[in-house]
């Protein structure tokens, strides 16, 4: 006998093979090239095949069409569930992401979803999966085979707390534990599903990102009793083995399908396994997915092309790196419409990823949108000068200089995964970064209009309440410095500002100097 676990994770609303973005456009994702992936998966298999798939979270959260379903089209949310019926899932799991529109919303397109499986995001009051059951057992070919679905437990870190009132994210690997102990006897083979990925390396264990609990992979891994590990989160493309266990991670966009196969003998005992990734791009887009989706996704795309305003003609990017270097009139734009909804002097925004092209002059809902790419809302904070200096400092460390003399991103921004999103350009005050000091001590020429910035003043910042809470390793960011939130997403407060300034013109920004290297350059 045989079972085969198919997964996609982290698809984020692309369901058609389409980024939204225009002119450019990237048509090599969406879950209509993995229904085709998959269809050719179940046309191979067998009688004495077992198979199972696995929808691994942030599947309602993360494009343009969710946010136009969410905001504009809300009776249009019964399409996630018509796709994961017609892709035959047999499990889902929670992602992070989709907490993003809030608690109620959430359940009101999984509460009753009989495909969930979620163990460890409870119920503070009863102490019981908040939706959900903790695990599925699934009766197929002769075969019984468990499936326990975890959530990454670092949710509240950059969840608005209104979003997950009443809810306790319990430890991930605890609960696995647990279950293992209830269910491994009944049961062939024993799946785990977490959206969550992996904070060590897969052949040495050592940490490759700081160990806060966000990616307990491995750890999971280190259990006794399961067969296989469905992970995600991360946008990794992962198909390895550690102790002798499968795993697989997806990528994102459902640009990939994770496949992992386990081979049983008589008496229903592991004997081989195999673990490996189709890239998605090779198939077929399914017709059958592309009708389902198409008369929403029109919608959205008119919703998405209604003009905003003229920006003027040098807000397009063309080399993100730069961007980043030198600083750029979009990010200066985000930060003028977060001053201006916040009432501050400054404030500080990210590049999120190398996709982000900036503006046309004309400027449409879609151009935001696919730049601004998630749903944050503003948060202001009361931060002294020494914790401006201090983030400033960490900011610092997303550049390094070669042995060449070259500055290049920092390695620990690209590998295991891409954290552009993690640096961030300010507006409001001068400051430089000097390479040519150590760690910790490169920030200098740090002023405020015009004179040197006090470090025991404090000052009101702007920034989305991801950073807001500390993530990205910014630890002087605190829930306890808050002093203002506006609660409305980044993308619409950017739209406001463009309306309200209909002769926009915002020029290269001067405010950040970099020394200390000889040449410019982006990775070796």
């Amino acid at each position: 006998m045989n079972v085969t676990i198919l997964s996609t994770s982290d698809v984020h609303g692309y369901f058609m093979a389409d980024d939204f973005r225009r002119p450019l456009s990237n048509e090599g994702l969406g879950l209509t090239r993995a229904a085709t992936a998959m269809k050719m998966l179940r046309a191979k298999t067998t009688q004495d095949t077992a198979l199972v798939t696995i929808e691994n979270g942030d599947f309602i959260q993360g494009s343009p069409l969710t946010d136009f379903i969410q905001k504009d089209r809300p009776e249009a949310a019964s399409l996630y569930h018509q796709l994961t019926q017609q892709l035959k899932y047999d499990i889902r799991v929670l992602g992070n992401h989709e907490f993003n529109y809030g608690r109620i919303y959430l359940e009101e397109q999984l509460a009753q979803d009989p495909l969930l499986v979620n163990a460890n995001i409870l119920d503070t009051g009863t102490g019981q999966p908040f939706i959900g059951k903790p695990y599925r057992i699934i009766e197929r070919q002769g075969l019984k085979i468990g499936v326990i679905g975890v959530t990454t437990s670092y949710i509240p870190h950059w969840e608005q707390p209104k979003h997950i009132v009443g809810l306790t994210f319990a430890d991930p690997v605890e609960i696995t534990q647990w279950y293992i102990k209830e269910i491994r006897s009944q049961v062939d083979v024993l799946v785990v599903a977490y959206h969550g990925g992996f904070a060590r390396d897969l052949k040495t264990g050592v940490a490759i990102e700081p160990l806060t609990g966000e990616n307990q992979g491995y750890e999971l891994l280190q259990l006794d009793g399961i067969d296989a590990l469905v992970t995600g989160h991360q946008h990794r493309q992962i198909a390895q083995f550690v102790n002798h266990i499968p795993t697989t991670q997806p990528g994102y966009r459902a640009d990939h399908l994770g496949v992992i196969e386990l081979k049983l003998d008589q008496d229903h005992q592991v004997t081989g396994q195999s673990a490996r990734l189709l890239t998605t791009k090779e198939f077929k887009k399914n017709y059958f997915i592309d009708q389902l989706v198409k008369p929403t996704q029109a919608a959205a795309n008119q919703w998405l092309d209604q003009v905003v305003g003229r920006v003027g003609d040098n807000m397009g990017i063309d080399q993100p790196f730069l961007a980043r270097v030198k600083g750029h009139p979009f990010l200066s734009l985000v930060n003028q419409a977060q001053m201006a909804a916040g009432h501050t002097q400054i404030a500080a925004t990210a590049l999120f990823n190398d996709e982000v092209r900036g503006l046309h002059d004309q400027v449409t809902r879609r151009d935001i949108m696919t730049n601004y790419i998630y749903p944050n809302t503003l948060v202001v904070e009361k931060l002294t000068g020494q914790d401006i200096k201090d983030a400033l400092e960490i900011n610092a460390e997303y550049f390094q200089v070669d042995g060449d003399g070259e500055l290049v991103v920092n390695p620990h921004y690209l590998e295991p995964k891409l954290q552009h999103y993690n640096y961030d350009v300010w507006t409001g005050i001068d400051y430089t970064f000097d390479y040519r000091q150590p760690v910790g001590q490169r920030v200098v020429n740090l002023t405020f209009q015009g004179q040197p910035l006090d470090l025991e003043q404090h000052y009101e910042v702007a920034m989305n309440n991801y950073r807001a809470n500390g993530a990205g390793g910014f630890p002087m960011y605190r829930l306890d410095k808050v002093v203002r939130e506006i609660q409305r997403e980044t993308p619409s407060l950017i739209s406001d500002y463009i309306r309200q300034h209909p002769n926009l013109h915002i020029p290269q920004p001067t405010n950040l100097s970099i020394v200390g290297y000889r040449t410019l350059g982006e990775t070796k």
